[in-house]
């Protein structure tokens, strides 16, 4: 009997491992399993903000499975009236959808106020009332209208776990976020040569999932001053701006530089350029006389004026390096990338200060395990990064 459901759900095994579903500006996380007999979808979700320590929380969207017939049988599992009938099609490859074909087991008898208040309750861990800010009420009810309409009818887009190098400042991977009135978002952590990079897996409607949220040169370290200077978010300001003006003059003079070569060898392609500039960095690129290494635990604090929605955070801290985080206006308008500074706590935790919001995001490692979901080689992977800020450009 076992040999013979392999053989039936072997169509399916294809859709084992991770994935981002396409809900505009939030994604996600889509992790496809065996359990026993059955395939099942399960959609990962943060904890309640603002605990970004607590477990990660796990809803079943579909499951495949064989009961008396000899073929396999998709259930959606969406809603709160048990497993009833569902499709999955499979065409592109590394892309798949679903589809309930049974949505009035999504209703309530209450109607949209009871889904609404449900929703709420599973999504956020309070009811409407007990959120006073005006703005993230808002929020909160824009992103109910906007997923719900899905139904579970959606599509998937295969996504990896980034590889790890004996090089790398920790072991990347998932981690849950705090990005204040949005509450808590998934980011994916992964190290490219000097930079370390955080790609969202879910989003928001000012940065949306698929975007590249933290940019991290780990070429420039910061050595923070001692705990009163620290809490002065000027002294701050002056030592990260300082590195940030420092990059910008060497961007300008590498693109002069590159203007004059690209005349002397008679018209290369941009693409060429790029390449050659990537691959024949000059002393210009490299970081500028170091300080006395930082201990390995050093004290920290949060500047005075600087906003965390997580009053609970390490006060010691490795390393710091300078980094830019990216904004944006209502609909993914205006975006920019703008100075901060990167704090690595530990192995399971890192930091960023958003120095133009005056705020801060504390960063907490994913533990669960997650199979079928390495990235087969670092080129795929870096396409796949591409692919997925295409997907909500």
């Amino acid at each position: 009997m076992l040999c013979h459901c392999v053989a039936v759900l072997h169509p399916y095994r294809h859709i084992l491992g991770l994935w981002q579903p396409d809900i505009g500006p939030y994604g996600g996380l889509l992790n496809v399993v065996v359990d026993g007999l059955f395939i099942i979808g399960w959609m990962y979700l943060p904890p309640h903000d603002p605990r970004v320590e607590d477990p990660m929380r796990r809803r079943p969207l579909f499951r495949i499975h064989m009961w008396e017939s000899k073929k396999a049988t998709v259930e959606c599992m969406y809603g709160h009236k048990g497993p009833h009938k569902g499709d999955i099609q499979t065409g592109k490859k590394d892309e798949f959808s679903t589809k309930c074909n049974q949505t009035d087991h999504h209703r309530m008898p209450g109607g949209r106020q009871e889904e609404f208040r449900t929703w709420l309750e599973e999504e956020w861990g309070r009811t409407l009332e007990e959120i006073f800010h005006e703005h993230m009420q808002e929020l909160i009810l824009m992103k109910f209208i906007y997923t719900s309409q899905y139904d579970n009818c959606l599509t998937y887009r295969r996504i990896y776990l980034p590889p790890a190098m004996p090089s790398d400042l920790l072991q990347p991977g998932l981690f849950k976020g705090t990005y204040g009135s949005h509450g808590l978002e998934i980011v994916m952590l992964s190290f490219h040569e000097t930079s370390a990079r955080a790609t969202k897996l879910t989003g928001d409607p000012n940065v949306p999932a698929g975007q590249l949220t933290l940019d991290v040169d780990l070429s420039r370290p910061v050595v923070l001053p001692d705990l009163e200077q620290q809490r002065n978010i000027e002294e701050l300001s002056r030592l990260v701006l300082g590195v940030h003006e420092q990059v910008q003059r060497e961007a300008e003079q590498q693109a002069k530089t590159s203007t004059a070569a690209d005349g002397a060898c008679g018209g290369a392609s941009a693409d060429e350029g790029a390449e050659a500039d990537c691959g024949a960095c000059s002393d210009s690129c490299q970081p500028g006389p170091s300080t006395t290494a930082p201990p390995e635990a050093q004290p920290f604090v949060l500047p005075l004026g600087v906003m965390a929605r997580n009053e609970v955070y390490p006060r010691s801290c490795r390393k710091c390096f300078y980094g830019t985080g990216l904004i944006a206006g209502h609909g993914f308008t205006s975006p920019e990338r703008t100075p901060g500074l990167f704090v690595l706590f530990d192995e399971d935790r890192f930091g960023f200060i958003w120095l133009e919001l005056k705020s801060f995001s504390l960063y907490s490692r994913l533990t669960d395990h997650l199979a079928h979901a390495q990235a087969p080689n670092m080129e795929r992977f870096e396409a796949m990064l591409r692919n997925m800020q295409s997907w909500t450009s």
